[in-house]
């Protein structure tokens, strides 16, 4: 309330107070100047109107009515008096012009008082709604001015298109952690002030929260009309601001979405517009970028899978196949590798190269490969008291090899599961291995330390396999597949004996992959290759088809 108001209320609490005291004194006139009035009783009356006038002023602030009372009464009493004498007293009659002059100042400054009220409401209401609309560091628009405006621009779209442009400021947090609040908090009034200068008077820039803003551009005639707004933007952001003595440049992403018409609902608009900025980040940032319908569809199969993928980890939908490595002696199966599977509830059991990819994108294949190196030892572990040096071979990832606890998670299961060390193999491919080459083979020889060997698959595939071979703690080598199978052609045979020839001089045990016929297997073993894996012995199986194999291969033995 302003002073003015204040003033006026207390002289209209004033004015009430009178009003109640001269109201008393005329009901108490009568009594008080009969005839022949005494001093005592004069004085006993101005009490009692004194003390009636405080009394109703005080129970006035409980019940406002009650100060009305003595009004009403000295009115009805003057009445009374008139009505019956058919005369009234000089003093009677001045009493009640006096009350009721009092009784229209009364009005005058109430009306008065009401102004004052109704101007301050009026004031308070339109400080409310200024801030309920807008956002009270950047003076532009909120996120509640930004939907109401977006629902009626959709409302009144006609056959004209509605542009959402959403706006994210590139690296604000670090600017922010850097230089501090104040100086991150006059970035964003800039930012507001030049995106509300490059925009017609009735579009609509608002911050939605953090360094999120976005551009509303109502009744486009032409679609091209919102990349050129959200490009100007862009280039008036990395105009230099000078905050003290830092000077800073506002690199921002845009993700533009349009429709026609009034079909499009807004959170529908909204979610485009988020979905192309997210492009225009992944894009390198510094760019505007339109909602695209098939990379959006592309990334919400992405996030599906993700969220899949996560689900089966928790919810244990993997299960490890084995694929039988044989003596080519015999065709006797003397070990497995442990090839990871995924039964999903909707899409059956999928293969390695369905989602394993993700799983590295993710974080999650050091996670997912820690499990299926403890649920293939447990397995093997029993194979072995069955077949005694029964060998198992499980992979390792990139970002297995790239965990630093990585020698103790292997000794931890090892210890757990009861498999000697020396029948586990862990596997790696040369792309893997070959990226640091020491830290390789500082990373293989602490494995080597348990007692497990290394094998080194798809080798032959690696242009610098042949200069970094001997440093590496290898132990196998596993002969890529796509050489094996070359082998009915002259060329590939030759390339084939001489990866043959490269293990022998290295000391390597060597295991041709990808065997799919019986004709390889025979040039295999002319090539006096001790071990190999495929499709001709066997595909990969469920732990408890693999245990029937060797139940029926010890049978046939025996």
């Amino acid at each position: 309330m302003g002073r003015s108001a204040k003033v006026m209320n207390a002289i209209r609490r004033g004015v009430d107070d009178v009003l109640i005291f001269t109201s008393l004194l005329l009901l108490a006139w009568p009594a008080m100047f009969d005839e022949d009035p005494g001093h005592r009783q004069v004085f006993l009356g101005g009490a009692t109107v004194v003390l009636l006038g405080i009394g109703v002023i005080v129970l006035g602030q409980r019940w406002p009515l009650a100060r009305y009372a003595p009004v009403a009464a000295a009115v009805v009493m003057a009445g009374y008096w008139l009505g019956s004498t058919g005369v009234i007293s000089r003093q009677l009659t001045a009493l009640t012009v006096a009350i009721a002059a009092i009784v229209l100042v009364r009005q005058f400054l109430g009306s008065r008082t009401n102004e004052h009220l109704v101007r301050d409401l009026t004031r308070q209401r339109a400080q409310l709604a200024r801030q309920a609309f807008r956002d009270p560091l950047t003076e532009v628009g909120n996120r509640k001015l930004f939907l109401d405006h977006a629902t009626d621009a959709l409302a009144d779209a006609d056959d004209t298109m509605t542009a959402v442009i959403l706006f994210d400021l590139d690296g604000f947090k670090e600017i922010n952690d850097t230089y501090g609040h104040a100086v991150g908090d006059e970035l964003l009034r800039t930012a507001a002030t030049r995106m509300s200068a490059a925009v017609r008077a009735n579009d609509t820039v608002s911050r939605l929260g953090g360094d999120e803003f976005t551009v509303l551009l109502p009744r486009l005639a032409d679609d091209q009309i919102a990349d050129t707004v959200a490009n100007r933007i862009l280039r008036d952001l990395t105009q230099p601001l000078t905050v003290g003595d830092i000077v800073l440049t506002i690199p921002a992403s845009a993700g533009i979405a349009i429709t026609r018409g009034s079909d499009m609902l807004l959170d529908d608009l909204l979610r485009e517009a988020d979905q192309a900025l997210y492009q225009a980040k992944a894009e390198g940032k510094g760019v505007a970028r339109r909602f695209d319908p098939a990379k959006f569809a592309e990334a919400e199969a992405r996030r599906r899978d993700e969220a899949d993928l996560r689900r089966a980890l928790d919810e244990h939908e993997f299960e490890v196949h084995y694929q039988p490595i044989v003596h080519l002696n015999g065709e006797r199966t003397v070990g497995v590798e442990a090839l990871v599977r995924w039964r999903h509830p909707e899409r059956g059991l999928l293969p390695p190269a369905a989602f394993l990819d993700l799983a590295e994108s993710m974080g999650l294949l050091s996670r997912l490969g820690g499990w299926v190196l403890e649920e293939a030892c447990r397995q093997a572990a029993i194979w072995q008291r069955q077949e005694p040096g029964f060998e198992l071979n499980v992979n390792l990832s990139a970002s297995q090899l790239g965990n630093p606890n990585l020698v103790e998670e292997v000794r931890g299961v090892l210890q757990r599961t009861g498999l000697p060390p020396e029948l586990l193999v862990l596997e790696l491919t040369e792309s893997v291995a070959l990226v640091d080459t020491i830290e390789s083979a500082r990373i293989l020889g602490a494995l080597k330390t348990l007692g497990v060997r290394i094998a080194l698959d798809d080798f032959g595939t690696g242009f610098s396999s042949l200069s970094h071979l001997g440093a590496l703690p290898v132990d196998v080598v596993k002969i890529d597949k796509s050489f094996v199978q070359a082998m009915q052609e002259n060329a590939g045979a030759s390339v084939a004996e001489a990866v043959l020839q490269i293990a022998r001089t290295f000391n390597l045990a060597p295991v041709a992959e990808g065997v799919e016929d019986a004709s390889t297997a025979s040039r295999l073993r002319e090539l006096d290759c001790a071990q190999a894996q495929g499709y001709h012995f066997a595909k990969p199986m469920p732990a408890g088809e693999l245990t029937e194999l060797l139940t029926r291969q010890s049978a046939l033995s025996s």
